[in-house]
C-alpha cells in the first residue's frame, strides 16, 4: 500500500512507517488481503481510542488520536487578517487558499497577485506577511527563483545574421532537466560560502555545485528576443536590442532545503486542519526556524549565481558586449517593516514593487515580457505579479491542445522552439496584457521584451517550477 492510499484513508505522515510495518504483519502473519488491511486501517482511522493498546495497531491508532486531539485545540485568527487581491478572473480554489492563509494565528497580512493560481499551501500570486516566523511552503519548493535579463550590444539584425551562433550558444551553454548537469563544472564565488549553515547546505553542496549554472523544467527557460525601450528610463537610448532572458531558480538543492523544513514544520504544528497544513511555520527564534532561514538565503545567492553562470558563459561564447543587466526574484521572504512593523513577507510566485525597484513580468514563449518599476502600494505589501500565471493544469493541457495549433501560434509571432512541452505552449497561461493592465496601479512598464529563440525543458519532464 502506498503512502498516498495511507492518507487517502486519513493516515498521517507521522503514522507512514507504522502503518506499513503493521501492513507487513498483516499480510504475511495474519494472511489478510489488501482489501483486508485497508478495513483496519480504516477502523483505526475512525476510532483510533479503540486501538491504542492494540498489539499491532496501537502505534498507528496513538498518532492518529494525538493529531486528531490536537486538531481539536486548534484556534484560528478571531478575525481572519486583512487581504487585497488584484483582477477580477482568478480561479476560485487560489482565492480560498488565500483565505485560509489569513486565519494563520501568525498572518497580519496578505495579497493576492493577477496571475494568481492554485499552488500548495499558498496560492501561487499569493503575498503573506507574517510576525517573527517562516513558512517554507509559503516560500516554495523552488527558492530564490528568479528572472534575469542581459541586454547585449549586437544589433537585433544578428538574429538572422548570426542566427546558427546565437542557436549553438543556447543548446551548448544551457542545460534543462531533473539532475541536469554540465559535464565540465561551471565556477563561481558562491561556492566561497558558507555552505555550512544548515545540514541539508552542508550535504548538498556537491550536488549544488554539480547543477551550478543550469535550469530546471516546468516553466524555466532561456531565450533570446528583442527588447523594445521607448525612453532613456533604463539608461539606455530608446530603440530595440537584442537582449537574453532567463527564469530557473535554486535546482534541487533548493528543493531538498524545502522538503526538509517544510516536513519539520508540519511535525512542529499537528493542529493545523488538512488544508493549513502546508502552511506550517518556523518560529524564527527557534534553531529550525534560524537554519531554514540562513539556508533560504544562501539558496538566493545560488539561484543568483547559476543566472550569472548561464549569461556569462552565453555572452562569453558570442563574444557580445553587455550593456545593461537586470534581475529579481520571486519564491522567498523578506524581512520588511511595512506600518511601522517588522515583518516576514512571504512571495509566492510574486515579485518585489517597492516604490522605484525594477522587476521583469515575464509572459510566454511568445508573447511579450515587461520590465517595469515598482509604485510601492502599501496594500499589496509591495508586490506584483511574476507572470502570466497558468490558466490550465498540465494534465488537461496534454489531453486537450495540440502542437499544430501551439506552432501556427509561434510561427505568426517569429518565435522558433528548440524544445518544451505542450504543457506550457501560450495557450496554458493568461493574457500576459490582461495581467499588466489589472495591476497598474502596482507597477509602471519600462520596456518590453518580445522572445524569438526559445529552450525550455523537452517534454515529458517532470515540473519543477
Amino acid at each position: 500500500m502506498k503512502n498516498r492510499e495511507l492518507r487517502s484513508i486519513g493516515i498521517p505522515k507521522t503514522a507512514y512507517d507504522d502503518a506499513h510495518d503493521a501492513i507487513r504483519t498483516m499480510m504475511k502473519n495474519h494472511a489478510l488481503d489488501s482489501d483486508s488491511v485497508r478495513s483496519r486501517l480504516q477502523a483505526v482511522v475512525d476510532a483510533p481510542e479503540d486501538y491504542v493498546d492494540d498489539a499491532l495497531l496501537g502505534e498507528v491508532a496513538s498518532k492518529v488520536f494525538a493529531i486528531r486531539s490536537a486538531r481539536d485545540s486548534f484556534e484560528a485568527r478571531e478575525t481572519p487578517a486583512p487581504y487585497r487581491q488584484w483582477g477580477d478572473d482568478l480561479e476560485q480554489h487560489s482565492v480560498d487558499q488565500m483565505e485560509w492563509a489569513c486565519k494563520l494565528p501568525i498572518a497580519v497580512q496578505g495579497a493576492l497577485m493577477p496571475d494568481a493560481h492554485r499552488g500548495y499551501g499558498l496560492p501561487i500570486g499569493g503575498v503573506l506577511a507574517t510576525e517573527n516566523a517562516v513558512i517554507p511552503y509559503a516560500v516554495g519548493v523552488d527558492i530564490a527563483c528568479r528572472v534575469k535579463m542581459t541586454v547585449f550590444d549586437w544589433p537585433i539584425e544578428h538574429l538572422k545574421s548570426k542566427h546558427d551562433e546565437l542557436k549553438n550558444a543556447l543548446v551548448r551553454e544551457t542545460q534543462f532537466g531533473i539532475g541536469a548537469k554540465f559535464k565540465n563544472r561551471r565556477l563561481h564565488d558562491v561556492l566561497d560560502m558558507d555552505w555550512d549553515v544548515s545540514p541539508v547546505t552542508k550535504a548538498n553542496k556537491d550536488r549544488a555545485w554539480s547543477q551550478l549554472g543550469s535550469s530546471g523544467t516546468g516553466n524555466h527557460f532561456v531565450e533570446f528576443g528583442i527588447l523594445r525601450i521607448d525612453n532613456d528610463s533604463l539608461g539606455l537610448d530608446p530603440g530595440k536590442y537584442l537582449t537574453l532572458l532567463s527564469h530557473s531558480g535554486s535546482r534541487g538543492t533548493g528543493a531538498s532545503v524545502c522538503q526538509v523544513y517544510s516536513a519539520r514544520a508540519m511535525e512542529l504544528h499537528p493542529e493545523l486542519p488538512d488544508e493549513l497544513q502546508h502552511l506550517s511555520w518556523l518560529d524564527l527564534d527557534s534553531e529550525d526556524g534560524q537554519e531554514y532561514w540562513a539556508a533560504m538565503e544562501l539558496m538566493g545567492e545560488y539561484a543568483s549565481a547559476n543566472h550569472d553562470c548561464i549569461h556569462r558563459h552565453i555572452h562569453d561564447a558570442l563574444g557580445s558586449e553587455v550593456l545593461l543587466d537586470i534581475e529579481n526574484h520571486h519564491n522567498f521572504a523578506w524581512k520588511e517593516v511595512h506600518n511601522d512593523r517588522e515583518l516576514i513577507v512571504h512571495r509566492k510566485g510574486a515579485t518585489p514593487a517597492g516604490d522605484g525597484v525594477l522587476g521583469i513580468v515575464p509572459g510566454s514563449m511568445a508573447t511579450p515580457a515587461y520590465v517595469v518599476r515598482g509604485l510601492g502600494h502599501i496594500d499589496s505589501l509591495d508586490s506584483a505579479a511574476h507572470g502570466a500565471g497558468r490558466v490550465m493544469s498540465r494534465t488537461k493541457a496534454t489531453k486537450t491542445l495540440n502542437w499544430e495549433d501551439a506552432k501556427a501560434f509561434l510561427a505568426d509571432r517569429k518565435v522558433e522552439l528548440l524544445s518544451a512541452g505542450l504543457d506550457e505552449v501560450p495557450a496554458v497561461y493568461k493574457d500576459i496584457n490582461k495581467v499588466m493592465a489589472a495591476q497598474s496601479d502596482l507597477v509602471e512598464p519600462l520596456a518590453s521584451f518580445q522572445p524569438r529563440m526559445v529552450r525550455m525543458a523537452k517534454a515529458g519532464e517532470r515540473p519543477e517550477d
